[in-house]
């Protein structure tokens, strides 16, 4: 899936948030720290890590390209 960004970037966990991959901003924080989702490559485990464009998200079968 493709995400478009309005702004220059975009917090992690509020990422995962406004694509309904998760419940709640609670559960998004969790699933980072608790090292499932990585970033280019990398485990990610900081909730707040500002994602710009051309950042690859992958959190279990969802790949995240950020435009």
């Amino acid at each position: 899936m493709t995400f478009e960004l309005q702004d220059d970037y975009i917090e992690l966990f509020k990422l995962l948030k406004v694509l309904d991959l998760v419940d709640s901003g609670a559960q998004a924080k969790m699933i980072v720290a608790d090292g499932y989702v990585t970033r280019n490559g990398e485990v990610e485990t900081r909730k707040r890590a500002k994602i710009i464009s051309g950042d690859i998200i992958e959190i279990a079968d969802a790949t995240i390209e950020v435009k």
